[in-house]
């Protein structure tokens, strides 16, 4: 059985920076399509409201999404002294593998080895400096990249598992509840994304892929339920144009919802 390695003692600059950081959370999915990245922003830019210090690390090596989400295309890494610097958005910092892509086209084709030691990098030379929360976005699966930052972090504060209604996703994220338990990660919460569609022009409900299979399984685990998020087209339009969500349509109803789960988050990982 795999265990939550603690962290290198014989590694004081990793530990030094991560010291700086009181809360680390991870946001994972079991499998890919389910909004992981979306509303790691989200939740991430709806600390900062709060007036949280916030980081947002982008893992997903072969996918960085993030970048593109926050209207970061086109940003450079800037490097002082022996410390990679962030990119800024207001009070959020973040880093990710698109911020060092040469073209946004290029794949990133890298084996385990590769993968492990940029996210060393990404956690022992970047200055985050002091943070309130570190929001770390996660590619699907129970693979290299969650595995290695669950090991290098060693004292992760929680996991934030997210999932859709129907049955193929709920399977996949319960691996990812198992992978977390197995790992000694606190479980934060469940978000079930994509639960129905809210007619804008008649407010009917269409349950699209089904509702409320991620609260079912959530009591059926024992896992603490953040909330379900419905589909809506404002999300598509802000990723792509790279102004989050909770920033753009604030007094929305779903904004709303996103606050909530943000302070769900705040108040579980105290």
């Amino acid at each position: 059985m795999f265990q939550q390695n603690k962290r290198d003692p014989m590694d004081p600059k990793l530990n030094a920076r991560l010291d700086r950081i009181q809360h680390k959370i991870i946001v994972l999915s079991g499998k890919g399509g389910v909004g992981k990245s979306t509303i790691a922003v989200n939740l991430a830019v709806g600390l900062t409201r709060r007036e949280m210090r916030t980081g947002l690390l982008d893992l997903d090596i072969h996918g960085p999404s993030i970048p593109t989400m926050l209207g970061l295309e086109g940003e450079t890494i800037q490097q002082e002294k022996e410390a990679l610097i962030p990119v800024t958005l207001g009070n959020l910092k973040v880093m990710s593998i698109g911020f060092l892509l040469r073209n946004p086209d290029d794949p990133v084709i890298w084996r385990g080895p590769l993968k492990m030691g940029v996210i060393k990098q990404f956690l022992k030379d970047v200055d985050w400096g002091d943070l309130d929360y570190l929001i770390i976005d996660s590619p699907p699966g129970t693979g290299d990249e969650p595995l290695s930052i669950c090991q290098l972090i060693g004292n992760l504060d929680g996991a934030i598992v997210v999932t859709t209604p129907q049955k193929v996703s709920l399977m996949d994220a319960r691996k990812a509840i198992m992978f977390c338990r197995r790992l000694h990660v606190p479980i934060l919460g469940l978000i079930e994304n994509m639960s129905g569609f809210i007619c804008p022009k008649c407010g009917e409900f269409t349950p699209i892929f089904q509702k409320g299979g991620g609260k079912e399984m959530a009591n059926q685990m024992g896992v603490h339920f953040l909330g379900d998020l419905p589909l809506d087209p404002n999300i598509a339009k802000t990723c792509d144009t790279g102004l989050p969500f909770i920033e753009r349509f604030t007094s929305s109803p779903m904004a709303e919802i996103i606050q909530k789960m943000v302070d769900a988050l705040m108040a579980a990982s105290k």
